[in-house]
């Protein structure tokens, strides 16, 4: 029986699962993909080309079984029709000995197949920390929803086993019973309307733990409330999410059309990343004013080997191609056109992150320098 291969949420448990990885060979496959036919068609094929880089980069320094063993999976993938057929804009596949993770991006990648000591991440940072990403909970006293997206898309998404989707599902035989116990209906100091509002507020707060425990704290993305205005005071009451945005779309979602309710989403979204971005090249400028900051690559580097960087923002869209020693925090120059040579920026992201500091991927017109990096100091 086939196995059946399960795309994976971009969350920072799998960010992590990902950057902990120790022994190479690494394999990365990024490629823009399509939704529907018959563009998609042209996908695997592409897949498979993207494959026979890796394989020839590997068979530079594997044996031929061993090299065999690392593509299985892949070959795996780049057969099955039914994936293909449930894509995306963009696709990464990473896997090394043991591991193999599949992720389906809502916006294209550039193409990139690289064999390198660690996985190339940086796409997948960006699309976690940086990218203006966040969760819209649609809810209503009848279903919850869960979507996931950004500025330009906005995708629904499978809730965790642990969430409630409807009230009968939060309560079950409790729906309808009054605060005392009873049966609301058969209570005699509760009206119609305190019967709904105590069940609304039983659901809304079986919902508000289930989404912090199984979406909001593993993926740390801002969560957006899509309801009724009076839902919205009623939830806001009782939630415990760190990452509820006090502001939200006061508008039942299933009024709106999908484009609309991303239209709306990032209208909420928007100041608050835009904000949060500021403050991180704010932060660097005072550093470096300080003697606490710098763009200079060969000092980050030695800095992240040390422990010594705090934070780190890296430019989306620049590559540099070499590697960084990890003893010394070297960094020797390369060539992207060969696949055994990984981006210096990604890498460098990857050390900050092992070392307990932040990484922030940003486009080039938000970067506060013109290095592709720029990097404040702990001391």
């Amino acid at each position: 029986m086939k196995e059946t291969i399960t795309p994976l949420p971009i969350t920072k448990d799998a960010l992590a699962e990902l950057t902990a990885v120790l022994e190479g060979p690494c394999l990365s496959i990024y490629q823009p993909t399509h939704r529907r036919h018959p563009e998609n068609q042209q996908d695997p094929i592409r897949f498979r080309q993207l494959m026979k880089t890796l394989e020839t980069s590997l068979r530079l320094q594997e044996s031929a079984e061993g090299a065999k063993s690392l593509l299985a999976p892949f070959e795996a993938l780049g057969e099955d029709r039914d994936f293909w057929n449930h894509t995306l804009d963009g696709l990464a596949v990473l896997g090394a000995r043991g591991l193999f993770r599949v992720f389906l991006l809502a916006r294209p990648v550039a193409e990139l197949a690289v064999v390198a000591d660690s996985f190339h991440t940086k796409p997948l940072r960006r699309f976690l920390q940086s990218a203006g990403r966040f969760h819209v909970l649609g809810l209503s006293l009848h279903e919850v929803h869960l979507f996931e997206g950004d500025r330009n898309a906005l995708e629904r998404i499978e809730l965790s086993p642990g969430v409630p989707r409807t009230m009968t599902e939060a309560l079950g035989e409790d729906v309808g019973q009054s605060p005392s116990g009873g049966s609301g209906r058969q209570y005699g100091h509760g009206s119609k309307k305190e019967e709904i509002d105590n069940d609304a507020t039983h659901f809304f707060r079986a919902v508000d733990r289930a989404v912090l425990e199984h979406h909001s704290r593993p993926s740390g993305l801002p969560l957006i409330l899509a309801a009724l205005p009076e839902h919205h005071a009623q939830f806001r009451a009782v939630s415990h999410n760190p990452l509820l945005m006090e502001e939200g779309v006061m508008v039942n979602p299933d009024a709106l059309s999908a484009d609309e309710l991303r239209a709306r989403a990032w209208e909420v979204a928007q100041p608050q990343h835009l904000a949060r971005e500021a403050t991180w090249t704010d932060a660097f400028g005072s550093a470096r004013a300080k003697g606490l900051g710098s763009e200079d690559l060969s000092q980050v580097a030695e800095a992240a080997v040390a422990g010594r960087v705090a934070t780190l923002l890296i430019e989306s869209e620049r590559q540099i191609a070499g590697r960084i020693d990890a003893a010394t925090g070297q960094v020797a120059p390369g060539d992207l056109a060969d696949p055994h040579v990984d981006d210096v920026l990604d890498d460098l992201g990857a050390l900050v992150e092992k070392m307990g500091g932040e990484v922030h991927v940003l486009p080039t017109d938000r970067m506060p320098t013109s290095t592709g990096l720029a990097a404040t100091f702990r001391h």
